[in-house]
């Protein structure tokens, strides 16, 4: 069971957007996989919670997370046989943990929070708030998001994992994923 947790070896460097909802991670992991004529990994919960939405007029609860971190994952893990140069990845379980602490009064599924650590990646892109907020079915957050963005960064702090943060506009953002990616890939 646990096993498909887990992040298979690749051969490629792999990056995180990281950050709060409608900070502009899914326009950019799809601008950087254009860019870098690679492949991106969807955020497998969007679809998960927009079905769940759809056919039960319910939100994200306790018992998603694991399934969505068993989504994601084989994505991830799929989707990085695909790629020898660098795999972007719009979430990952690290994200999911915060976000599970975050709305679940500081719990996390102990499963999730073993892989969420376990699993590794070669950078974090850190979102910041300043874009606009976007609404959608399943955000529903606006004015958290500056306690959103502490809680992400403090645990890429906690966790000891490599980050930039991203602000600007998208050209901007862009601009300064790819200068960050070039210098993994020229190591």
């Amino acid at each position: 069971m646990e096993e498909k947790f887990k992040q298979q070896p690749a051969n490629c460097i792999k990056v995180v957007l990281f950050g709060p909802e409608s900070t502009g991670k899914t326009t950019l992991s799809r601008q950087l996989a254009r860019y870098y004529n690679s492949v991106w990994v969807p955020e497998y919960a969007r679809e998960y919670l927009q079905n769940k939405w759809n056919n039960e007029r319910k939100t994200c609860e306790p018992s998603d997370l694991l399934p969505i971190a068993k989504g994601q994952m084989s994505l991830e893990n799929e989707l990085s046989k695909k790629t020898d140069s660098v795999l972007i990845c719009d979430t990952d379980l690290l994200e999911t943990k915060v976000y599970s602490e975050a709305y679940y009064l500081g719990s996390c599924d102990p499963i999730l929070e073993k892989y969420a650590l376990l699993n590794t990646y070669d950078l974090y892109f850190l979102t910041y708030i300043d874009t606009p907020w976007e609404p959608d079915d399943l955000r529903d957050k606006p004015n958290e998001r500056e306690r959103m963005f502490k809680a992400f960064e403090q645990e890429l702090i906690k966790q000891k994992r490599p980050y930039v943060i991203l602000k600007g506009d998208k050209k901007e953002r862009l601009q300064m994923a790819v200068k960050h990616i070039d210098k993994l890939l020229n190591k």
